[in-house]
């Protein structure tokens, strides 16, 4: 009897043995299967990531014309001509900066501050501004536009050329630079170089003009608006070298110091 009760007893301790390494085998295999898991949830992410990444809207010639059209609108797009600075040159849209595609890639730095903004791309037939377009998904931008180009839509041109405030700080001690802000806020503080006028008097702005029609005009005010309104006004008059800048005071603090000579 006692030999039986022996012998029952390692049997049962080798069962024991045997259940509990058999527990441990399955442990392991969870984990190896939550790695593969977070393995493949990490993948899954990656390629939403990527998908919404390269996502690049189109739009309609209509829909680009009503934005620049309109004062409050305009400033929650920024509008790219990629074409040839001689293309853009002979007219372009109103509000649109020019980043030719050859140099693209080498000024997208310029425009960081419009990563997760809206940003619309246009040239002549779509396809330059489509590779732009690329350019900017691949770089972060997370809301970019490719619309109807210039020969597929019939956009109103301008022929005055367009800045941000960087630019106009930089080149302000070398230009005329028109003020088109109020005349208290023109008082407090303006370029060294700058002169104040009136956009909606056209008097004030011809008062001002040099004779040499090649000479570098920069015009600003607080939203941009006023001074495209003198940018194009100079244009007509036959000067060559008008840009106005689309970061006004409203947008952006001027270094007015920049202007000194």
């Amino acid at each position: 009897m006692k030999k039986n009760l022996l012998g029952l007893g390692v049997m049962l301790f080798a069962l024991s043995l045997s259940a509990c390494g058999q527990g441990s085998k399955p442990a392991a295999t969870t984990i190896a299967g939550t790695e593969a898991a977070g393995e493949s949830k990490a993948a899954g992410e990656t390629t939403a990531a990527a998908a919404e990444k390269a996502e690049i809207k189109e739009m309609k010639g209509d829909a680009l014309a009503n934005i620049v059209a309109d004062k409050e609108q305009k400033e929650k797009y920024l509008v790219i001509d990629v074409r040839s600075a001689e293309d853009y040159a002979k007219g372009h849209i109103k509000f649109a900066l020019n980043m030719p595609l050859d140099t693209f890639k080498d000024e997208v730095a310029k425009i960081e501050d419009w990563k997760d903004k809206d940003v619309v791309l246009y040239c002549n037939s779509g396809k330059m501004s489509g590779e732009a377009a690329e350019i900017l998904v691949n770089n972060g931008f997370t809301k970019v536009y490719n619309a109807e180009g210039v020969k597929n839509h019939s956009y109103e041109l301008t022929t005055y050329g367009n800045i941000r405030g960087a630019e106009l700080m930089e080149k302000a001690k070398d230009a005329l630079v028109v003020d088109a802000r109020e005349a208290k806020d023109f008082e407090k503080e303006h370029f060294a170089t700058a002169v104040n006028v009136n956009s909606e008097d056209t008097k004030t702005i011809d008062a001002i003009l040099p004779d040499d029609k090649n000479t570098l005009i920069l015009t600003h005010c607080y939203s941009g608006n006023r001074s495209a309104k003198a940018a194009e006004y100079i244009a007509s008059k036959g000067y060559t070298n008008v840009w106005n800048c689309l970061d006004g005071t409203k947008e952006i603090t001027y270094d007015f110091s920049k202007g000194d000579k």
